[in-house]
C-alpha cells in the first residue's frame, strides 16, 4: 500500500514514516519548507494552499491512504482552506483520508468533549481547525477526523523542551496549573491513526490519552523521567496571562479506545521515571 503523510518532517509525521514503513507500506512525505530527519521512501514538497501543486503530487504519487499531519497556524488558508482543499482531491482521486485536528476547536466551557461534541472555537487557530474538520467531512464523506490534544514522546516534543529549558535555567516563563490537556504519546497517536486507516474508519474519533494534567504536573513528569528538578520548575495561571487559549479541556477517548487494538497511555503511564522515551 502507498501511504502519503502531509506534513512528513513534523514531529507526528516523522513518527508516522517511521511506523508506515516498519508495517511494508510504501511511505511519501511531503514537506512544506524542508525535509527532516525522517526516511521516507520519496518526499515530495506540497504547499496545501496551491491545488494545482496538490494535483500535481496526489497524480504522481497515487496513494491507497492520505494522513494529513500537518499542524498549520492560525493562517487561515493554510490550516482551514488546505486541508478542504487536500480532501477535495483525495475523493477526486478515490482515496481513504485521515485528517488530524486539534482539541483547540473547543472553548473549554464543558471541560469533557465527546466525539458527538460540536467545535465552539474562541481562538483564530481553533476556528481554523474547526473549520478545516467540518470541511474536510463535507467534501470526503468517507474521511476520519482525528482529534487529539498534546503530543509528547521521544523527548523531541515542544513541551518537553520547554520543561527541559525552563528547570536549567535556559529560558524565562512558567507551566501553567490552570491549562489542562489529555496528553498522548506520539507512538500511540501515530500507530491509533494507521489503525483507523487500516480499519477504513469514517467520522470523527478522539484519540488522545485518558489523565487529565495540567501543564505544569506534565513538565513534573517530564522533570522526574528526565532526572531533573521539577522544583525548579516555575507556575502560573494562564486565567491571569494575556495569552490567548482555552484553560480546561478534556477529551473523552474511551469510545475511540474501545476501537482500537492500540492502547492510548495516559501520561502517568508513559512518563513513569525509568520508562523510555
Amino acid at each position: 500500500m502507498t501511504v502519503l503523510i502531509v506534513g512528513g518532517s513534523g514531529f507526528l509525521g516523522t513518527e508516522l514514516v517511521r511506523q508506515a514503513r516498519a508495517a511494508g507500506h510504501s511511505t511519501v512525505a511531503t514537506y512544506a519548507t524542508q525535509p527532516s530527519s525522517a526516511s521516507p521512501s520519496v518526499w515530495r514538497h506540497l504547499d496545501l494552499r496551491d491545488a494545482g501543486n496538490l494535483d500535481a503530487v496526489m497524480s504522481e504519487v497515487r496513494p491507497h491512504l492520505v494522513i494529513n499531519a500537518s499542524s498549520g497556524s492560525a493562517h487561515w488558508p493554510t490550516t482551514a482552506e488546505g486541508p478542504i482543499r487536500l480532501a477535495m482531491t483525495a475523493a477526486k482521486y478515490g482515496t481513504r483520508i485521515v485528517h488530524v485536528s486539534s482539541d483547540a476547536i473547543f472553548s473549554g466551557s464543558d471541560v469533557d468533549y465527546h466525539e458527538s461534541s460540536l467545535p465552539d472555537p474562541i481562538t483564530p487557530y481553533g476556528a481554523a481547525k474547526a473549520a478545516a474538520e467540518t470541511g474536510v467531512l463535507a467534501v470526503h464523506p468517507k474521511a476520519a477526523v482525528a482529534r487529539t490534544s498534546l503530543i509528547i514522546g521521544h523527548g523531541q516534543s515542544v513541551h518537553e523542551k520547554v520543561v527541559h529549558d525552563l528547570a536549567t535555567g535556559l529560558r524565562d516563563g512558567v507551566l501553567f496549573t490552570d491549562d489542562i490537556r489529555c496528553p498522548v504519546h506520539v507512538t500511540d497517536l501515530a500507530a491509533a491513526l494507521l489503525e483507523l486507516a487500516a480499519a477504513n474508519a469514517t467520522g470523527i474519533h478522539h484519540p488522545a490519552g485518558p489523565d487529565a494534567d495540567s501543564r505544569h504536573e506534565l513538565g513534573i513528569l517530564i522533570a522526574e523521567r528526565d532526572g531533573l528538578d521539577p522544583t525548579q520548575l516555575p507556575t502560573g495561571l494562564r486565567a491571569e496571562s494575556t495569552l490567548p487559549g482555552t484553560l480546561d479541556v478534556r477529551l473523552d477517548s474511551r469510545a475511540t479506545q474501545r476501537g482500537l487494538r492500540t492502547t492510548l497511555r495516559g501520561a502517568r503511564q508513559f512518563l513513569q521515571p525509568g520508562s523510555a522515551l
